[in-house]
């Protein structure tokens, strides 16, 4: 079995002297002070990619700099889906015998250390370097060509996208490290400035500084037993104008394979975290995967569905959208708070009874896929 038995994490949002490095090691001793390990205690060390310290050996960089010789070490790059991929991995080097406890760990001061024009610049580059980049679209720009395609496709409208927004942010009222928690209403969503039609400003996840950290170990090294049931992948393309179908694009190949590894299916789930880098980004994974209908997002979170006494409780941290995105750790968070949602442990926010929770991530332009069922035992 695998179990995530700590967890930690810094405040999101602009934090001016920070670095990568100082936000992963607070992210990662906080994370071994929940699970009461030690550095010599981790013997696995997994990482992503950080765009305002690109090393070409970040892993052991940051190995050295908590004091952890780790048996393996690696980097990982899945964009947005990078979080939940390294628990994934985690879970593989502690089922298969070759670790006892893995910290996995992103941060990076998105926020404060790079300009708004390099942090488009670097994002853009996941485009098509032939037929998407050279005509200057951002990720911003991909997203609300997908958005303008699928609200044609099946009817979603401005106000369906607005109110997941809506709910993003009184979900991250609650955590005391979101980034964002000002109330917001659906009509100030829809009011706000066009970013890339029909996305607008808040549509659209912030920029953050932040870190964040969790141990996956053997056996369960704290009070908190939450253990890792199923995972699954799925990469169906790398970019968007090589997408085949836009209805199905890899979200539902990947939960799948997450539930039948769990033995589990979405009717079994009481708690969800979803990727949100945008409005349309969250309706189109809860509708593809199956936890609404077609066009049902937006009706779900007006009825109260994805409420914290909801019966599909939501990202109840804030979501990218709210909560926070600095690179790597904007997907963690998703799975970070779910450990604490099984765990009974997040204050103030606390599901009721939730047992069984479901995560997922993606990166890219709906590019790559990971997916997680997750068990209180």
């Amino acid at each position: 079995m695998a179990f995530i038995s700590g967890v930690g994490n810094t405040r999101y949002g602009k934090i001016d002297g920070s670095t990568t490095m100082s936000l992963a090691a607070a992210a990662a001793q906080a994370a071994m002070a929940d699970a009461g390990l030690k550095p010599q205690d981790i013997d696995g060390l997994l990482t992503g990619y950080a765009t305002t310290m690109p090393h070409i050996m970040l892993a052991t960089v940051i190995a050295e700099r908590l004091g952890v010789q780790p048996a393996y070490a690696h980097a990982l790059q899945a964009g947005g889906a990078t979080g939940v991929a390294m628990a994934m991995l985690a879970k593989i080097l502690v089922d298969g015998g070759r670790c006892r406890a893995v910290l996995i760990v992103a941060a990076e001061n998105r926020a404060s250390g790079q300009s708004r024009d390099q942090a488009i610049q670097t994002l853009a580059q996941a485009g098509h370097p032939d037929y998407e980049v050279p005509y200057g679209a951002t990720i911003p720009a991909y997203y609300g060509l997908l958005a303008a395609r699928y609200m044609h496709q099946f009817g979603v409208t401005d106000e369906d996208l607005a109110e997941l927004a809506v709910v993003m942010r009184r979900h991250a009222g609650r955590h005391p490290d979101a980034h964002l928690r000002t109330p917001i209403t659906a009509a100030e969503v829809m009011a706000s400035k066009p970013i890339a039609l029909p996305l607008r400003l808040l549509d659209c996840c912030p920029v953050s500084d932040g870190g964040i950290a969790a141990i996956i170990t053997r056996e369960p090294t704290a009070a908190a037993r939450v253990r890792i049931r199923g995972a699954g992948q799925a990469h169906l393309h790398q970019h968007i104008s090589c997408a085949r179908d836009w209805a199905a694009m890899g979200a539902k190949a990947s939960a799948d394979r997450a539930f039948a590894d769990a033995g589990m299916r979405t009717a079994d789930i009481d708690y969800l975290a979803v990727y949100d880098s945008f409005t349309i980004t969250l309706a189109m994974l809860l509708e593809e995967i199956g936890f609404v209908r077609r066009a049902g997002a937006g009706e779900a979170a007006r009825a109260g569905r994805f409420d914290v006494d909801g019966d599909l409780p939501l990202n109840t941290h804030g979501g990218l959208l709210s909560f926070g995105h600095c690179g790597v750790g904007g997907g963690l968070a998703h799975l970070v708070e779910t450990q604490r949602q099984l765990a009974g442990r997040a204050d103030g926010r606390q599901v009721k009874d939730a047992t069984v929770g479901f995560v997922h991530g993606d990166g890219g332009v709906m590019s790559s896929h990971v997916s997680m069922v997750l068990e209180r035992v």
